[in-house]
């Protein structure tokens, strides 16, 4: 079966260029409110900007200046011959923001973009007035059982990726956004942007994200953070989400859903995601010298 690729709803796209660093393809949406929050949207693995957030594009728009980035080796992201790592992603993201003349945003990290946030706001500071965590956790390694997901997938992600048929990737969507669903029309759309990635570069933030532990330093970031926690996720176990809300104090936003409810129930992973960054963009600020 064939689908037809009509996008969603999507914010201005254009080409940042960062001296040193490279061209970067970003969705960058400019509130008419100068005072209004801007809003950094950091991705998951897998996915890209466009695909992990554009549900919630238009109803973020409405009321915040939007930043969406793809990281390394993901959707139009950077093909850099190094390996991958979390924190260049969050060196990344700070430049385009100074790029774009951003001093202050609210960073969104949704699965692997959580850990991106924490150490953008960690080795950013001055930067990051606050984050919403959504669907991530703390730390993927504490079970034996977790580390084991992450060596399998990560040795057969890559020859996956490399022979899996295009009907097999359309059945794994289709199973996800069923004929009646709303968005349907745009599964086609959804597909094409899946394949955008570069399977090297996903092996390696597969070992990235095994690998990442902000147990240390997550509970002194000094910030205000709301955890959208989605319970019913089987790819990051609730407790895991609530276990980085208690470390981090943070306001938590529950979501009834799984790992891919952004698509499975996009009305209410906007609104979720929207009172998450009013929450923290309201929440006192810390004094970034105090930082």
């Amino acid at each position: 079966m064939r689908y037809d690729i009509e996008p969603p709803f999507l914010l201005p796209g254009r080409v940042v260029v960062v001296p040193g660093r490279g061209e970067f393809f970003v969705r960058h949406h400019q509130h008419a409110d100068p005072n209004a929050p801007v809003v950094l949207l950091l991705h998951g693995w897998t996915a890209s900007s466009d695909l992990n957030f554009f549900t919630a594009y238009e109803e973020l728009s409405r009321h915040t200046s939007v930043i969406g980035i793809d990281h390394r080796g993901h959707g139009r992201g950077l093909r850099p011959d190094v390996d991958f790592t979390l924190e260049d992603c969050a060196d990344d993201a700070a430049a385009v923001c100074a790029a774009l003349g951003s001093t202050s945003v609210v960073a969104v990290g949704y699965s692997m973009g959580g850990p991106i946030a924490m150490l953008l706001a960690r080795r950013h500071p001055q930067l990051v007035a606050g984050l919403v965590l959504q669907a991530t956790a703390m730390e993927w390694r504490a079970t034996s059982r977790e580390r084991a997901r992450f060596h399998i997938s990560r040795a057969f992600g890559p020859i996956t990726r490399r022979f899996i048929r295009p009907s097999t990737t359309r059945f794994v969507f289709a199973k996800r956004v069923t004929r009646r669903h709303p968005l349907r029309r745009h599964l086609g759309w959804m597909l094409s942007e899946w394949r955008r990635n570069d399977p090297w570069h996903m092996a390696q933030a597969g070992r990235a994200i095994s690998k990442f532990d902000a147990r240390p330093f997550v509970g002194t970031l000094g910030i205000p953070v709301s955890v959208v926690l989605t319970t019913k996720d089987q790819l990051v176990a609730p407790r895991k989400q609530r276990a980085l809300a208690e470390a981090t104090r943070a306001h938590v936003v529950p979501l009834d859903g799984d790992h891919f409810v952004n698509v499975g129930k996009p009305d209410e992973f906007s609104a979720a995601t929207l009172r998450a960054v009013r929450w923290v963009a309201s929440a006192r600020v810390v004094d970034p010298a105090a930082r």
